[in-house]
């Protein structure tokens, strides 16, 4: 059984900071990375940060200098640290696993759990 739990979501100013986290829980499961998604209704969900087996992140262009996604593998919680914030970063924020029965399987993958999601409002 695979459990992602988020918290940390709500309101801020623009220009402000908020801290997501995910915990995740599972077992028997190589994990292949983690990562934060978002979406707003009417738009399709969008990859805002990801950190791969190997600690290599990625970000999307949107957010790219504002928000910092980092890993503590000990207790596989994964965090998205948001700085500057703007009310375009108004969304669901979800957290999302890459687990696999092998990390061979690793390679080429795409995340296949996803937590329940966070409501990250900005306001003006």
């Amino acid at each position: 059984q695979v459990q992602l739990v988020e918290s940390g979501g709500g309101s801020a100013q623009a220009g402000g900071s908020l801290k997501l986290s995910c915990v995740a829980s599972y077992r028997s499961f190589g994990n292949c990375g983690m990562g934060w998604h978002r979406q707003v209704p009417g738009k399709e969900r969008e990859l805002v940060a990801s950190i791969s087996r190997d600690h290599t992140t990625r970000y999307s262009a949107s957010v790219q200098g504002r928000f910092t996604i980092s890993q503590d593998t000990a207790t596989n919680t994964i965090y998205l640290q948001m700085n500057s914030l703007k009310t375009e970063d108004t969304a669901v924020y979800y957290c999302a696993a890459n687990l696999r029965d092998s990390a061979r399987l690793c390679p080429g993958s795409d995340f296949n759990y996803w937590g329940q999601g966070t409501q990250v409002t900005v306001s003006s």
